[in-house]
């Protein structure tokens, strides 16, 4: 389970998501996950699945990952699913007690079902695409007016980068610890929850202090470097926008049309 987690992980390639302008990335990105929750019937849903797919065959990322950042969360989804095919309206097809199950309420679980897809996939599209120096650099960018409000931007941004690009890194670590506490005779399947909590233990003291360690080395390097926040620091590479962000632009604007027209002609589903 540990090695499925794919969150902060950057592929390198050269696809078309990969050649675009991080800002853009960071803006759509925030863009399709608005428009994901704008969707109130499977039409306008259906849109936007076809875009997310086309940007998730565009980004040139192996098809496996995509399917390890859902399996890490197929659970919630479940859940989530469950839970929802209880809130239907109109005629049960199963009632125990206060418990019924609708047409509606099976619509309204598949229909949240996808919403998280979608978004899972459309989110881990960012992290595969885009380089932790190229996320910083954006986030900076597009934090920049904040800075009139007196906002260290820079830092900002950098720790947030830092701490997204650590994930795979503690993930491994913990996974290389778990299986050596396995192979000295660590039980930590068997048992009830309090137990599996318990035999943890072994796993987190040795992670914490691997955490702080690999932190001190980082300050230490960047100290070496003379590293001293973003004022008059300058870039290897500027972002500029290109031809391709403005297509990408126009077809996000094109997939927003399309799921305002299904959402006035068409039938609400929740």
């Amino acid at each position: 389970m540990i090695r499925d987690i794919t969150l902060g992980q950057f592929i390198p390639g050269k696809g078309i998501i990969h050649r675009m302008d991080p800002r853009v990335k960071i803006v759509l990105l925030i863009a399709f996950i608005v428009m994901i929750f704008c969707t109130f019937n499977f039409v306008s849903l259906g849109v936007v699945a076809a875009a997310v797919l086309a940007v998730i065959l565009l980004s040139s990322v192996p098809l496996k990952m995509y399917f390890k950042s859902l399996k890490v969360i197929f659970v919630i989804i479940i859940i989530t699913s469950l839970l929802n095919m209880f809130y239907g309206l109109g005629e049960p097809i199963w009632q125990f007690g206060i418990l019924k199950i609708t047409m509606s309420g099976i619509y309204r679980a598949i229909f949240v079902s996808v919403r998280i897809i979608l978004l899972i996939l459309v989110s881990s599209c960012l992290t595969f695409t885009t380089s932790p120096t190229d996320l910083t650099d954006a986030i900076e960018r597009l934090m920049k007016p904040l800075k009139v409000f007196h906002i260290r931007v820079h830092e900002i941004a950098m720790m947030m980068t830092i701490a997204l690009r650590f994930v795979p890194t503690l993930l491994e670590e913990t996974d290389k610890i778990m299986s050596a506490q396995k192979a000295r005779g660590a039980d930590m399947e068997s048992g009830g929850l309090i137990k599996k909590v318990k035999a943890m233990t072994p796993v987190l003291i040795p992670l914490f202090v691997s955490a702080f360690r690999r932190a001190y080395e980082l300050a230490m390097a960047m100290e070496c470097r003379c590293y001293h926040g973003g004022d008059g620091r300058t870039r290897m590479k500027s972002l500029h926008m290109k031809g391709l962000d403005v297509v990408c632009i126009v077809f996000s604007a094109l997939v927003l049309v399309g799921i305002i027209v299904c959402n006035i002609l068409l039938t609400a589903v929740i």
